[in-house]
């Protein structure tokens, strides 16, 4: 829901900072890489029990990368492996974390955890296959910036994710309320997804 209006206020100085690393020889790929690892330290540190401002500063460290990829991309040049590493690197994130937090204390989140990655699967699942579709049929947007996929707009978007995820690192106890209600809307999303799937491409 936020993706649009985050890509007005970040995609300038992103594109900026990417352009900066493709002059000094960073690659696209080094970069996702780069976010993946920061991305794992940081459900390392939640599954050892870790959280604050410091655990939450790796996550969104993790994310910077995660945009600053896509900038570099465009510098220097984009490619299908790419654009398919981008996507594999985002949803081993996105799993990773609850992964931490059941990981950390099961008994007390492992159903709501286990809810949440079933939200998360299901809502991947709509995603990846209307872009599937998108890419079938020849649409092309750039609502949530310049893409190697189809991106739907939808109720829960990275945006709304990343700050889930901070505010799960800042208060670690509130995850398994949390996660039931962000499962439920993860979920809205999809069923809109498919709703919009089944007008757009009948």
């Amino acid at each position: 829901m936020l993706d649009g209006l985050m890509r007005g206020v970040i995609d300038a100085p992103l594109n900026e900072s990417g352009r900066w690393l493709a002059a000094r020889g960073a690659s696209a790929n080094t970069v996702t890489l780069a976010g993946l690892a920061l991305g794992l330290a940081a459900a390392g540190l939640i599954a050892a029990g870790w959280s604050g401002v410091w655990v939450a500063l790796v996550l969104l460290a993790s994310r910077l990368a995660d945009g600053l990829d896509g900038a570099v991309a465009r510098a220097r040049g984009k490619t299908d492996f790419g654009g398919f590493l981008d996507i594999v690197c985002d949803f081993a994130f996105y799993g990773a974390v609850p992964l931490a937090f059941v990981l950390h204390d099961p008994s007390a989140n492992g159903v709501a955890g286990a809810f949440l990655l079933f939200s998360f699967y299901v809502n991947a699942a709509t995603f990846l296959g209307y872009a599937i579709l998108a890419e079938k049929k020849g649409l092309e947007t750039r609502s949530r910036g310049e893409k190697s996929l189809y991106f739907t707009a939808g109720l829960m978007e990275g945006t709304e994710t990343i700050l889930f995820f901070v505010i799960l690192a800042l208060w670690p106890a509130l995850f398994a309320p949390l996660a039931w209600v962000f499962g439920v809307l993860c979920l809205l999303t999809a069923t809109a997804r498919v709703l919009l799937a089944a007008r757009t491409f009948r």
